[in-house]
């Protein structure tokens, strides 16, 4: 289907805007609005009005702040501590011990905060000071900090998946599913990364010995409820006891539950701090959800989707080459924009060409999630990058050369989840 030059204006304007540092929901309404007030002349104003409101009246949407809202509690509710450590009886022993841990805790902590940045965020503030007592240095440490925390995104419940489930309308429990193998494997890449290095450098152990059988049941018991959740949100889902949106609300009252009456660190003076974090987070997220839907509606109504799809095929039906210029497009595009825009802007124009080369959607999913985190700690603006260098008091130069074996680690790890299907698939088709 043609589609004059004109048609794209308002896309092109999209990525002037985010270029000029314009926030990313004031760019996606600003170019629609142009749009729909000066260049189309069919669809009455109050009619594009009523489409930005109803981009927030879909409850699915509810299931957003909520899951925001368990991880900001987690933080408050000693949930962090005890999966720290409970990851350090497990693989504190091993050589560069801190560092072990530091990959393993961003595993566990993937079923909890589901943030990449708050968990580089965290462990910057926990972790990073004590590695470097230990003996590394703070480049590397800071390093695998950010590096690891591409792991929470990619198991459930992150919340860049959810975002990619909105965007491309797929199921979210199959997603989820999706992302478990993927996130161990690149927990067990980077703790092989991390054990290379410190062979090589002399980074020490964090614990003396290995510790016994008893001390793993004590400290997994204590950890225990931490970890359950996920799992339960995983089969909830799976049996149907409960949507996303409902799963989100009972991992709010289950996190609180938790922190305020078994754990007992969650205090009524963290109230106000929760919901003030949930409503920065969600105000911020859900304005560029509706910015997504209010240029999607533009999209469709140009047929620009359709468009983008023959001109793919057109280029190649390759599947293997497609999703190598996939992986390439993505990771350039994540050195300078923010994961949601690039969902809300892409996955609509991918799906055509995505199903007429017979590529799951859902495996797809995981393959645009673990692309556009890697860009969160690349330059020039990678967010995981900026917060742990800014936290750690780190040059960005020397984070870069300190990053490389973790950034090679993570791209073959890319490599594997795109060529090999099933690592990402097996779940869901078990499961689902």
């Amino acid at each position: 289907m043609e589609v004059g030059f004109v048609s794209y204006i308002p896309l092109i304007l999209v990525f002037v805007l985010f270029f000029l540092r314009v926030p990313v929901g004031f760019a996606l309404v600003g170019s629609a609005m142009l749009y729909f007030i000066f260049m189309n002349n069919s669809m009455p104003i109050d009619l594009t009005l009523q489409t930005l409101i109803a981009g927030i009246q879909d409850f699915g949407l509810l299931a957003v702040p909520l899951f925001i809202m368990a991880g900001v509690i987690m933080n408050y509710s000693g949930i962090s501590s005890r999966l720290m450590a409970f990851a350090d009886l497990l693989v504190g022993h091993m050589a560069g011990g801190l560092g072990q841990v530091n990959v393993l805790l961003s595993t566990l902590m993937g079923g909890v905060s589901g943030s990449g940045n708050a968990d580089t965020a965290m462990q910057c503030k926990i972790l990073v000071p004590e590695m470097v007592k230990r003996g590394y240095d703070a480049p590397t440490a800071a390093a695998i900090t950010a590096t690891s925390s591409i792991i929470p995104a990619i198991i459930p419940p992150g919340i860049v998946m959810l975002l990619y489930c909105m965007a491309a309308h797929v199921s979210i429990g199959k997603v989820f599913a999706a992302g478990y193998i993927p996130g161990l494997l690149l927990c067990v890449a980077l703790m092989i990364t991390v054990h290379i290095l410190a062979k090589k450098r002399g980074y020490p152990a964090s614990r003396k010995k290995r510790a016994t059988a008893k001390e793993i049941i004590q400290g997994a018991f204590s950890a225990i409820l931490a970890l359950f959740m996920p799992l339960g949100l995983l089969l909830g889902l799976r049996m149907g006891m409960f949507t996303a949106t409902e799963g989100g609300a009972m991992a709010v009252a289950y996190c609180a539950i938790v922190g305020g009456f078994i754990y007992k660190e969650l205090k009524f003076k963290h109230l106000w701090p929760i919901i003030k974090e949930t409503y920065f987070a969600s105000a911020e997220i859900m304005f560029i959800i509706i910015g997504a839907k209010l240029l999607g509606s533009y999209l469709s109504w140009e047929h620009i989707p359709d468009s983008m799809s023959d001109l793919v095929l057109a280029m190649t039906d390759n599947k293997i080459l497609f999703l190598l210029f996939i992986n390439i497009f993505f990771l350039f595009l994540g050195m300078f924009m923010e994961v949601s825009p690039c969902m809300f802007i892409f996955v609509p124009l991918l799906i055509g060409p995505l199903k007429a080369l017979g590529i799951d959607l859902v495996h797809f999913g995981i393959i645009m999630t673990l692309n556009l985190m890697i860009g969160g700690i690349t330059p020039p603006f990678g967010s995981m990058m900026f917060i742990s260098c800014s936290l750690t008091k780190i040059p960005m130069e020397k984070f870069v050369i300190a990053n490389i074996p973790f950034f090679i680690t993570v791209l073959i790890v890319l490599l594997m989840v795109t060529y090999i299907e099933p690592i990402s698939m097996f779940l869901p088709n078990l499961l689902f």
